[in-house]
């Protein structure tokens, strides 16, 4: 470590502060006259008293001081190991449980001398205390590349090492990813690529959402890997009931079968169905023989009225995916076609309506009276002075509102509902809607779903917004043409999913009715077991403002009686609640708060569905661990050649220690020393003083 001393003055300024002090010094000690001090005391104390003033008149330049310090950076190796359930549903699950973890723990241990060593283990989260217990229910590399890009982006980082068996789940393909990296990717081939015997409850199609004396289907695929000529038999349970069976004759070595059939919904609330293959004989694994779904059976159907200013291909859009769900039934009219009451409805959509030749004000009027919800699209013909007379969340002014084509882009922040990641991916090319432009303004109570992207820019106005009143709900989707939507989502995936999924919850949202009680507790219907268990609750005064100042309890109740009892966190203005992981199974809750003197209760019920996701696929991916390392600049190892990849590591040139020089400006100021000498030199001077009988 180097020092200077800097100041922004000429260095030799040094020789006037030191003039000053021997100046100083002369005019106080050299023509005293009094004789009190003998000439060697005297020169003492004018030396002391000198270099007083010479260190004062020197601080008065700010001088700096200026270090120049060195330091080494060894190479940072990431070792990254897969976590999941998948390494371990196998026949050498005991391989992978001690051997394989005492071999990389010997090899972790012989680089450490040379590395810094950083160890992770990752499954569907990030553990950075490298727990290998093979738990983990999903498998995404995603999270595990974006947390290492934000912790090591500015780090000697030397390579990465992945052990996995190349099976992900959740998240982006890896291969594209890892794109950011910069540094060399070694990749640990684990788990087997032979199919094993086994079969395989592979997916069960479903709607979460059924009405009470329905019929609903279910779509069981079932899978049976080297079982040919042998069979098995599908049941499916409810509670101890049997429903259903049928026996599955595999008559070949890779045989895939579709079980459809109908179940009839005979009980209110979330009802839980088991679905089972009997093993067979041999076979790797009976943990994916089974899968629990959970139903939410509800008492009654939605009944939705459609109401055009005028014909449009968005109305037959909208049609056929509310047609395909039992649970809503609509009715559509041209507005000077319906002459119909309103009031039966759960839901009403207004297509280009209010307009200029019919504002619809007996029906708007009725839809405030009776609260009901409300999704208005604009169009061209929407009358825009009527909409905004609504408060539906949004007003557009302006003298000269024009017509823009606008792309959706999904707003990040948004929480009403959820949207699957595929969903999420198609409106990335979704056609654009026509959509005013002009003085927009939002009121605080809007949600935006979709913000409008014009051209390659991305704006702040909405698109699609949601706004909820202590009345009603309303939904505006600002512009036509979402028929383009459903046409390019079968264009680009062969199907309407992503579309049905947007105008199904939509509608799912609209409908359900604002609760207006004074104490509300909010949660999902299901969790899988990896998720957290959370809740969030409102408590009003009477005067329906939001307090926070009682306590708020809820206990949770598992079906075999066992009970977990919680107290809220309380926030700026609600209460939040983090349960943790719960084991699968049907859960009801009984939440209770004390306001004033009134005490205040909500109730509800969720599940904690099993996530098999793990168990399904085992057989290894060894061809995508292969190219990520070719792509990345590593190579593909496998687990017993841990000494081979160590050598690989230490003869790689461009992995190796960094040295850097470091300046630091620091003031002298800053130093205690330099006050403490000014001290000690003019209590000695005082010292000398005083013995020699002065003052």
């Amino acid at each position: 470590m180097n020092f200077n001393l800097v100041t922004e003055y000429p260095l030799w300024f040094i020789i006037i502060c030191i003039a000053l002090g021997i100046a100083y010094a002369i005019i106080l000690y050299y023509k005293e006259t009094k004789n009190e001090f003998s000439s060697l005391l005297k020169v003492f104390m004018a030396v002391f008293r000198a270099m007083v003033i010479a260190i004062i008149a020197f601080l008065l330049l700010n001088p700096l001081i200026k270090t120049l310090s060195r330091f080494t950076e060894k190479p940072v190796i990431i070792y990254a190991q897969d976590n999941s359930l998948s390494l371990v549903t196998g026949s050498d699950s005991n391989y992978y449980r001690f051997e394989y973890q005492e071999n990389m723990n010997n090899f972790l241990d012989n680089i450490a001398s040379e590395y810094s060593v950083n160890k992770f283990a990752f499954g569907d989260r990030i553990d950075d205390e490298f727990n290998v217990d093979f738990t983990g229910k999903q498998t995404d590399f995603s999270i595990l590349f974006h947390t290492l890009n934000e912790k090591y982006s500015h780090l000697n980082v030397g390579a990465m090492i992945l052990a996995s068996d190349g099976i992900y789940n959740k998240g982006l393909n890896p291969l594209y990813s890892s794109t950011e990296f910069d540094f060399p990717i070694y990749t640990i081939a684990l788990g087997d690529t032979n199919v094993q015997k086994d079969i395989i409850i592979n997916k069960i199609n479903y709607n979460r959402i059924v009405y009470l004396g329905n019929e609903f289907p279910l779509e069981v695929i079932v899978n049976g890997n080297k079982c040919k000529d042998l069979n098995s038999r599908l049941m499916i349970y409810k509670d101890d009931s049997l429903l259903f069976q049928k026996r599955i004759y595999f008559n070949s070595e890779n045989h895939f079968e579709t079980v459809k059939l109908k179940l009839k919904s005979i009980e209110a609330g979330i009802q839980r169905y088991r679905i089972k293959l009997t093993p067979i004989e041999g076979e790797i694994s009976t943990a994916n023989n089974y899968q629990d779904i959970f139903i939410d059976v509800l008492e009654g159907r939605q009944k939705i009225l459609l109401l055009a200013n005028s014909p449009h291909p968005d109305i037959s859009a909208i049609k056929q995916v509310v047609q395909t769900n039992r649970n809503y039934e609509i009715e559509d009219f041209i507005i000077d076609d319906f002459d119909g009451e309103i009031l039966s409805y759960n839901l009403l959509i207004l297509h280009g309506l209010p307009s200029a030749d019919n504002p619809i004000q007996d029906i708007l009027e009725k839809v405030k009276t009776e609260q009901i919800p409300v999704l208005f699209i604009l169009t061209r013909q929407t009358g825009l002075t009527f909409f905004n007379d609504q408060k539906a969340g949004i007003s557009i002014g302006g003298e000269n509102v024009i017509y823009n084509e606008a792309l959706p882009v999904v707003n990040d922040d948004f929480s009403l509902f959820e949207l699957s990641e595929g969903t999420i991916q198609s409106l990335m090319y979704f056609s654009p809607l026509v959509s005013p432009y002009g003085s927009i303004s939002l009121q605080p109570s809007a949600n935006t779903f979709l913000y409008q992207k014009i051209g390659v820019v991305k704006t702040s106005e909405p698109l699609f917004l949601f706004n909820q009143t202590l009345d009603a709900k309303t939904g505006v989707i600002l512009g036509s043409g979402i028929w383009k939507w459903r046409m390019m989502n079968f264009s680009k995936e062969g199907n309407h999913e992503a579309f049905n999924e947007i105008i199904n919850k939509t509608i799912q949202y609209l409908s359900i009715k604002v609760d207006k009680s004074f104490f509300r507790v909010f949660n999902k219907n299901n969790f899988f077991e990896n998720e957290d268990i959370e809740f969030d609750a409102e408590v009003y005064n009477e005067s329906y403002e939001l307090i926070t100042d009682p306590e708020v309890t809820i206990t949770i109740n598992a079906s075999d009686d066992k009970k977990y009892p919680f107290v809220f966190y309380k926030t700026s203005n609600s209460y939040y609640l983090n349960a943790g992981s719960l084991p699968v199974d049907n859960y009801t809750f009984f939440a209770h708060v004390q306001a004033g003197d009134q005490i205040l209760t909500d109730a509800g019920e969720f599940t904690v569905s099993a996530l098999n996701i793990e168990k399904i696929n085992t057989i290894a991916d060894h061809n995508l661990l292969y190219n990520l390392a070719e792509r990345r600049g590593g190579e593909m190892i496998f687990p017993d050649q841990f000494d081979e990849l160590a050598e690989k590591i230490k003869s790689r040139e461009d992995i190796k220690t960094i040295s850097y020089n470091q300046k630091r400006y620091s003031e002298i100021l800053n130093f205690p020393l330099l006050l403490v000498l000014i001290i000690v030199l003019l209590s000695a001077e005082w010292f000398m003083r005083k013995r020699a009988g002065s003052y």
